[in-house]
């Protein structure tokens, strides 16, 4: 089932670039300290086309060469070196077990890649951060250039992959769901856990560890990106990931955390009472993003504009602002001028898959594209009021019962043939639901 998934990508790729040559360069290996390397990760598009997940490798796509169409070339087989890092596929495997025509050791990168580009109408390739592989990429191109006029053949033009690999990425495939219905099946598990065991005088990374335990207790490859388990003040900061204050009662807690799951990530945000019960003002901005989110969820259908599902969040929060007195104005001036973003600065939402914030365009020009069956965004929305909130200009003061309070709502969403799916429904949100 895997293989036939990843060369059925293959061959509707090959089919998009033509009688053109894409090269793809794997992740590199990143260090955290001195010689101490971080676990690897593959590169979401390398590993899109062709579900290899070593460092050190290119893979290259030549629809218009006879024998070779798709070519690994790859770190080869060393006993002594996997005695220290693990076990290699090496070359031969390479081509049994990843369908490659042909596969080259990669200390044979410079002899035999120029083979698949000196006779391709166009190169894909992404200038990344090994700039020593860009070199080299640039230099083949500039060759083939140079000897356009003598031999009539070759690239004349360098384009970037993403445009012809990224909108295949943006619509999943029954095999890409069920591997992010499991990412969210374990977040989700994770989550509920820590609404059932949160209390005060707990630590954040108390609930932190909790989770994670289960996304790898579950069989996940661990977090999606690094948790935040905010209470407090801090849940006014978006990308909180310290995790280390001691929960208080009357607090909020705002977890974002999510899990991958053999590549695929989910992401979900949840915010809720340290203890028991809302205070007034918690419980009034709770359920102004929910409502907001609700909107924003009833937008992301089959056929309408991306942009809709974030204005409609927009629209609830700034009402709802205007409402407590907040905000104030007209809010037709409010929204063009977006002073919202004094309490909702972020988008509502992103494409998910095998990148958290996943590959796709959201807009051509100035034309907002339309949602696809079979694509997966979050929607998010939130209100963060900081302690040392400073209002606008024109606006009205905040008093200190509103101050320190941070909320966000976040689930995944599949766009459905008819309307869509919310695959995070198993983790509550109503406002019954966060009390107790």
């Amino acid at each position: 089932m895997l293989h036939s998934e990843f060369q059925q990508r293959r061959d509707r790729y090959l089919a998009k670039i033509g009688n053109g040559t894409a090269i793809f360069r794997s992740a590199p290996m990143a260090v955290m300290h001195n010689d101490v390397e971080y676990n690897f990760r593959q590169d979401s598009d390398f590993y899109y086309l062709t579900g290899f997940n070593e460092a050190d490798a290119v893979a290259v796509f030549a629809p218009w060469h006879e024998e070779h169409k798709f070519i690994l070339f790859v770190q080869p087989k060393d006993r002594d070196k996997e005695t220290w890092t693990g076990y290699r596929i090496g070359v031969e495997a390479a081509k049994e077990l990843y369908g490659a025509d042909e596969a080259y050791p990669i200390t044979e990168l410079n002899e035999k890649l120029g083979q698949y580009v000196t006779k391709a109408e166009k190169l894909y390739y992404h200038f990344g951060r090994d700039r020593t592989f860009n070199d080299l990429v640039l230099r083949l191109w500039q060759r083939c250039v140079a000897l356009y006029e003598r031999n009539g053949v070759g690239p004349t033009s360098i384009e970037d992959p993403s445009f012809t690999l990224h909108p295949m990425r943006q619509v999943k495939s029954e095999y890409e769901l069920s591997e992010m219905r499991r990412a969210v099946e374990i977040a989700a598990e994770a989550h509920n856990l820590a609404l059932k065991i949160r209390k005060p005088g707990m630590y954040e990374y108390e609930i932190q560890a909790e989770m994670e335990h289960l996304f790898r207790l579950r069989g996940g490859q661990g977090i999606a990106y690094p948790s935040i388990v905010a209470s407090g003040k801090n849940s006014c900061i978006l990308h909180y990931t310290e995790n280390d204050r001691q929960m208080q009662d009357g607090e909020l807690l705002l977890i974002d955390a999510g899990c991958s799951y053999n590549y695929y990530n989910s992401d979900i945000t949840r915010t809720y009472p340290v203890g028991n019960q809302f205070t007034e003002e918690q419980r009034i901005l709770y359920e102004l993003v929910l409502k907001a989110q609700l909107a924003a969820i009833e937008q992301v259908k089959p056929g309408k504009p991306w942009n809709e599902f974030h204005d409609a969040s927009v629209r609830v929060i700034t009402e709802g602002l205007l409402e407590l007195g907040l905000l104030q104005g007209d809010i037709e001036e409010i929204i063009k001028e977006e002073k919202y973003k004094a309490f909702f600065m972020h988008g509502t939402g992103h494409w998910l898959g095998l990148d958290v914030h996943d590959a796709g365009a959201r807009k051509v020009g100035e034309t907002w594209l339309n949602f696809q069956p079979g694509q997966v965004v979050t929607v998010e929305p939130g209100i963060y009021i900081r302690e040392d909130f400073q209002p606008l200009e024109g606006q009205p003061e905040i008093s200190d019962r509103w101050r320190g309070i941070g909320i966000r709502i976040e689930d995944d969403v599949l766009v459905t043939e008819t309307s869509n799916e919310i695959l995070t429904a198993a983790v509550p949100k109503s406002l019954e639901a966060m009390e107790r």
